[in-house]
């Protein structure tokens, strides 16, 4: 049900204690648009693409924090219980799991559900950290042990598609006024990432080399649809840290693989990915893995799509395609 903040705060004064009593009073929504609270950046993006107009939409994780990382304030807590919508990955951020089993917000979309999640292979188990499915028992919960599953999909653009749908589902259930308006929604973000996925296919199609090397696995699921290999330094946590064994293994990759540049990322360290590319010689770029977007990117007018534009124009520099 929509929240008609602004009629609020129209009626009298002896009023406003009981008629708030059952009602949020976080400014979202206010001008009567569905309030929907996103957990990190790309399923924002893919709520507000499909929601347009007739959505109002926050996100949980901080300009340039870490996701995995997120704590949740009490008033965050509550905002997860009173949206309309919560869009969340299961297994990604285990804050937002406990908020979202605790809190019952009434419409979800778990994206975890939604989108085919895989098993990248990648560095030894007792290097490699992961997001995994919430139901992996090898979750620990704790943000960083994240079972077996890559969570990073959205770095294959063809993926968001289902979860559009499901978001333009989840909205017309809490809106049906304008179901049809998020239905449209979907099918245009759809249309997006298709012509996004060209571009890539394109781009990445005559290079010199398919070896992708990276500072964490993070581009399993670009690399798959692309056709490219990914050999990371470290596993699916960005935190961990390389064996001697594993920087002798990577080296080698790159020696034998005519590798000339090791991509780093935003929002993690490039220290170890730097020094390694410089003990073989070769140069480093920069990707964004887009699990979160700077104010100075989103002020400079930067979302999903030119981010992505930007990160094949480093690949495509980088594995020196034509």
């Amino acid at each position: 049900m929509l929240r008609r903040r602004a009629a609020l705060a129209a009626l009298p004064v002896l009023v406003l204690p009981a008629v708030l009593a059952g009602c949020s009073t976080d400014d979202g929504g206010g001008d009567g648009t569905l309030e929907v609270l996103a957990s990190f950046y790309p399923l924002q993006y893919v709520a507000e693409q499909v929601g347009g107009e007739h959505v109002t939409v926050s996100n949980l994780t901080p300009p340039a924090a870490e996701p995995h990382d997120l704590e949740l304030s009490p008033a965050q807590m509550r905002e997860i219980g009173t949206s309309d919508l919560v869009v969340y990955s299961s297994g990604f951020q285990a804050a937002v799991d406990d908020a979202v089993e605790t809190q019952s917000p009434e419409h979800v979309v778990d994206a975890a559900d939604v989108v085919d999640l895989e098993a990248h292979p990648g560095t030894p188990s007792e290097e490699t950290g992961g997001h995994g499915d919430e139901h992996a028992e090898e979750d620990a919960g704790d943000g960083h042990d994240h079972g077996t599953l890559d969570p990073h999909f959205w770095l294959d653009p063809t993926r968001l598609i289902p979860l559009g749908h499901a978001v333009a589902g989840a909205l017309a259930d809490a809106d049906p006024e304008h179901a049809a308006a998020y239905a449209e929604g979907a099918r245009a973000l759809e249309k997006q990432v298709k012509d996004l996925d060209a571009e890539f296919t394109a781009g990445l199609k005559e290079c010199e080399t398919r070896t992708l090397v990276t500072s964490h696995e993070a581009f399993g699921y670009l690399a798959e649809r692309y056709d490219l290999e990914q050999v990371g330094i470290v596993g699916l946590d960005p935190e961990s840290e390389p064996s001697p064994a594993r920087l002798r293994e990577v080296a080698a990759v790159v020696e034998d693989s005519g590798v000339d540049t090791i991509f780093t990322e935003t929002l993690t360290s490039p220290k170890v990915a730097e020094t390694l590319a410089s003990d073989v010689g070769v140069e480093t770029a920069v990707l964004d893995p887009l699990e979160g977007l700077s104010e100075d990117a989103a002020a400079a007018g930067a979302d999903y799509v030119s981010v992505m534009q930007d990160n094949l124009a480093t690949l495509s520099e980088g594995l020196q395609c034509s």
